[in-house]
């Protein structure tokens, strides 16, 4: 058996997926700034960062999703259910931030971590799962592509200026 396969399914057998509390939140923050583009958007003050996730844990719409290895957070994901008028009036879940922390990146632990994204989104009634990932990291493209997800349409963002604080 080589030895990536016996590393997946020993790494990836221990890390367990829950809802993020307050104690999470540096850590969460800390794998969102963890690469090029989320060293480029993310900031270092967490007062922002505390606002929006108490927003997210009221609202059962919303999960913030983690991966914990041994007390530790090694990967996130955010998921927020939309009632949608399209295709029958169905829900969809829509999938953001996701990561998963450096060293544990080949060893499952993200496949892991959208399985359960996707059987919570079940749960909730979604007949749909969708996300976008940006253009500069194929490689994320191409790790979707292999859990199913099909690129079927073109995403368009808008950035908006600044609410006044």
């Amino acid at each position: 058996m080589p030895r990536s396969v016996r590393k997946t399914a020993a790494v990836a057998a221990t890390v367990t997926f829950r809802r993020a509390d307050d104690a999470d939140l540096a850590a969460v923050v800390a794998l969102l700034a963890d690469d090029d583009l989320g060293a480029e958007r993310e900031g270092s003050d967490l007062a922002p960062y505390r606002e929006a996730f108490a927003e997210i844990d009221a609202d059962p719409r919303h999960l913030l999703l983690v991966g914990d290895l041994g007390g530790e957070v090694v990967a996130c994901l955010q998921l927020t259910v939309l009632p949608c008028l399209t295709h029958g009036g169905r829900r969809r879940s829509q999938v953001e931030g996701v990561r998963v922390r450096g060293d544990q990146r080949g060893a499952g632990v993200g496949r892991q971590l959208l399985r359960h994204a996707i059987a919570w989104s079940i749960e909730q009634g979604c007949g749909v799962v969708q996300l976008t990932t940006d253009k500069r990291r194929p490689e994320a493209l191409r790790f979707y592509e292999q859990l199913g997800f099909v690129a079927t349409h073109e995403g368009l963002k808008l950035p908006l200026p600044s609410a006044p604080g």
